[in-house]
């Protein structure tokens, strides 16, 4: 059985199934890539959420309520919205903004707090009064 397929050629119906394969195909892997960014922007948004609020003025990175906005805006905006639009991509662009800019300011201001801080289990760890950034601080 032939058919036209558009383009000036004859289908078969064999070709026409081919195409349904591929097209169902390529929106399986933008619905995989959907759910990866979608994935990715809730990570960002559950760990802005378990900062504590005074690490982002010690980091000066805005807010943390800037940042579960942005975020949260970015997790549904990635949900709701085609990969292939420009929503989606705005919300990557903040999304990796927090992951490569702010996580690591984040946990560099939170580690150094929890380093002086008895009660969190940091403080001294074996080493003496006398001890330096870096090293032992002898007076000679």
């Amino acid at each position: 059985m032939y058919g036209y397929g558009g383009g000036g050629q004859w289908a078969t119906v064999d070709d026409k199934v081919v195409d349904g394969m591929l097209i169902e195909g390529f929106a399986s892997v933008f619905a995989l890539l959907s759910w990866a960014l979608f994935a990715l922007a809730l990570f960002a948004f559950v760990n802005a959420a378990i900062q504590r609020e005074d690490a982002y003025r010690a980091a000066d990175k805005k807010t943390k309520g800037f940042w579960l906005i942005i975020l949260g805006i970015a997790a549904v905006v990635m949900k709701l919205f085609s990969v292939l639009s420009i929503l989606p991509v705005v919300g990557l662009v903040a999304v990796i903004v927090y992951i490569v800019d702010v996580r690591p300011a984040l946990k560099q201001v939170s580690a150094g707090s929890r380093r002086g801080n008895r009660f969190l289990g940091g403080g001294r760890r074996g080493g003496s009064s006398s001890d330096g950034p870096y090293g032992p601080f002898n007076r000679r």
